[in-house]
């Protein structure tokens, strides 16, 4: 048996917008829209300016393969081609172009409830499942009770799932998908609805599923549940895969995708709107111990960070401040140039000026790893000038950092060089071992 359990070659999916096809009910539709249709090829004769409708490629000259028994992560933005690659696999889409290879019992959940019939209860709905993926009935009773438990629809469960909401669509749909062991699993976002506590539910479950050695093609939003389940992810954007790696390094990609790296942001005049704006900033700089602008600095001898910036205007109680993130958006720290009281006093008002606040962040505080800086200019509670949450990202080097002589990952986006102490309190004596 092959080790390959999907294999894509080239596969693209074009989508045709600007007109939707209409279908007619009656012979009066029907006459109706032919005339629109000849309205419209004499407009298009008349109008120079008419374009026709134009296309969008979803899928781009994918290609790629997964081990049977490999946990798949695929991650892009909203309109990346994530979901019109799962339906295509899935066979709801025909490519446009391209082929794909699918070896095994496939079963999808692209969104809440497919494949289920909303005219028929929720215990046939399991049944029809079952056999769409070509189960025998003993095989779904045998996993029937576990389903309905899973799910906890069981006071519904011969209810017609019409009537469901949709958390207890989701519920049950998740539950059938992922108990009645389908060879290859197709899912696509569905920790995006249910409860937190349904989520982690789903979660575990779907761990079990990738420890039973089910090949699991996985698509989300929520990085957490991609680190959590997979080892290995694709990056899509526009169509196109854009790389594909250990999930770490994907997710970084993806989260870094439209992020200065270059260890400065400048802003132009005409990014700042508001000409009414007091507060004009100029640049985001990351300087290593030597004064230079750098990508990379290192965990061992600290980095300052200066924020440059025009005020047009005398401000009053005005504080600037850096937001410092993983790249997967957690806070690590935010911090403000009048943080100081004897700072806060002295520069109670700011006359007009060109300025640039300074923070230096000490050695040995940081973990490896790529952060995202960002910028806040407010006066407290009375208005904000400016923010950009995201205006630049740089590296951390771990090289010389506490711990280095051992080569692990340590966890955690700060890496402190703490003050331990080990004494020796008394020899070991055999006759008290407890």
């Amino acid at each position: 048996m092959s080790d390959i359990a999907i294999r894509v070659e080239n596969i693209s999916k074009r989508y045709r917008i600007g007109l939707a096809r209409s279908r007619p009910d009656t012979l009066r539709d029907l006459i109706l829209l032919k005339v629109h249709q000849v309205r419209g090829w004499f407009k298009a004769k008349r109008d120079t300016r008419y374009h026709p409708p134009s296309h969008i490629w979803a899928l781009k000259d994918v290609t790629f393969e997964v081990q049977r028994g490999q946990v798949l992560g695929v991650v892009g933005r909203n309109g990346a081609g994530k979901s019109t690659l799962l339906k295509v696999l899935s066979r709801v889409t025909d490519p446009t172009k391209g082929f794909g290879e699918i070896h095994g019992r496939v079963g999808s959940l692209l969104e809440v409830g497919t494949g289920f019939h909303p005219e028929l209860s929720g215990r046939e709905n399991i049944y029809l499942n079952g056999a769409i993926l070509g189960m025998r009935r003993e095989e779904i009773n045998r996993k029937f009770d576990e389903i309905v438990e899973f799910s906890e629809v069981g006071k519904f469960i011969d209810t017609p799932v019409k009537h469901f909401s949709s958390g207890m669509y989701l519920r049950l749909a998740f539950a059938v998908a992922a108990h009645l062991e389908p060879e290859i699993l197709l899912v696509d976002e569905v920790l995006a609805v249910g409860d937190a506590e349904f989520q982690r539910k789903c979660l575990g479950k779907m761990n079990d599923v990738a420890q039973e050695g089910r090949t699991v093609l996985f698509v989300s939003h929520n990085m957490s549940a991609i680190l959590r389940l997979t080892q290995e992810t694709i990056v899509l954007d526009q169509g196109k895969i854009v790389m594909r790696g250990p999930t770490p390094d994907a997710v970084d990609h993806y989260l870094n995708m439209g992020l200065t790296k270059q260890g400065v942001r400048d802003w132009a005049p005409e990014e700042v709107a508001d000409e009414r704006n007091p507060f004009i900033p100029v640049s985001l700089r990351v300087l290593n111990p030597q004064g230079q602008v750098v990508d990379t600095v290192n965990a061992a001898d600290g980095f300052a960070v200066e924020v440059e910036y025009n005020l047009k205007e005398a401000i009053s109680s005005l504080r600037v401040g850096l937001y410092m993130m993983t790249t997967r958006g957690e806070f690590i720290f935010t911090s403000f140039d009048t943080d100081d009281p004897e700072l806060f006093e002295t520069y109670t008002e700011r006359p007009p000026g060109r300025y640039i606040s300074r923070c230096q962040v000490p050695p040995y505080l940081m973990n490896e790893g790529r952060f995202v800086l960002g910028v806040n200019a407010s006066s407290y509670r009375i208005q904000r000038f400016f923010q950009d949450d995201k205006a630049l990202t740089f590296t951390v080097d771990a090289t010389g950092a506490p711990g280095t002589q051992w080569p692990e990952k340590r966890l955690g986006p700060i890496r402190p060089k703490l003050d331990w102490k080990i004494k020796k309190i008394n020899s070991y004596d055999e006759s008290k071992k407890t």
